[in-house]
């Protein structure tokens, strides 16, 4: 009969292995509600080895958001291909995935949680809202964006946000709604930017003629159709 050794981790191994640890338990509950000596004892490690590696949970948790804020901007890369409301449908179904499976973290970090307030802190949520901003912009196929598609963008992408947060409290719309929604919502903003501004309004006719009929822009000009009739 043999045992099992247990192999020593090199020091970037064993820091990602906390960081992962963390991230897990900071997914369930926020971060102020879970103590270094629980993730320790998840780590499988001594509560004085955690401080090794780590000053203290401030680092940890910041340390836990640089991959939570890296795997967040990823969500919203999404090749060039196919009509644009289809391509958005595709990146909300990923930034919700994520706020599913980081719940806790996520409402903790937008809220109020440990490391809010932080130049740390600041500096990766503004990171990963830059980089919806260039992937929005990307989608459109806009390199040097007029100031008011700037403000469209920039806003639906800080309603993305406080929707999620809300959702979170209690999830009472179906979750594909709500993607959806936001959808509609992006769209409804060109829009009524385009009431305003030719250049605007030529963006938004190129995106409808993309558009196919089962599209969620088509799907929105047919409910707009609907109630003004």
């Amino acid at each position: 009969m043999t045992t099992g050794v247990r192999r020593r981790m090199g020091v970037e191994e064993r820091r990602r292995q906390l960081i992962g640890v963390a991230l897990d338990l900071f997914s369930r509950r926020s971060p102020d509600e879970v103590s270094i000596d629980e993730i320790a004892s998840a780590a499988g490690i001594s509560r004085p080895l955690v401080y090794h590696y780590f000053p203290g949970k401030l680092s940890l948790y910041e340390a836990a958001l640089k991959r939570a804020s890296d795997d967040l901007a990823a969500r919203f890369a999404e090749p060039r291909e196919g009509p644009l409301g289809a391509r958005l449908l595709r990146v909300m179904s990923r930034f919700f995935d994520f706020v599913d499976e980081h719940g806790p973290g996520f409402s903790a970090l937008m809220r109020g949680g440990p490391a809010v307030g932080s130049s740390t802190t600041n500096a990766l949520i503004d990171s990963v809202r830059q980089a919806a901003y260039v992937q929005i912009l990307s989608h459109l196929g806009v390199t040097d964006p007029p100031a008011r598609l700037e403000l469209v963008v920039r806003s639906w992408i800080s309603l993305a946000e406080s929707t999620a947060l809300i959702w979170l409290d209690g999830r009472r719309i179906p979750r594909a709604e709500l993607e959806r929604q936001l959808v509609h919502d992006f769209a409804a903003l060109i829009a009524i930017s385009a009431s305003y501004d030719e250049e605007m309004n030529a963006l938004l006719r190129g995106i409808l003629e993309d558009e196919p009929a089962d599209g969620p822009f088509t799907d929105l000009v047919g409910r707009l159709t609907a109630l003004a009739s």
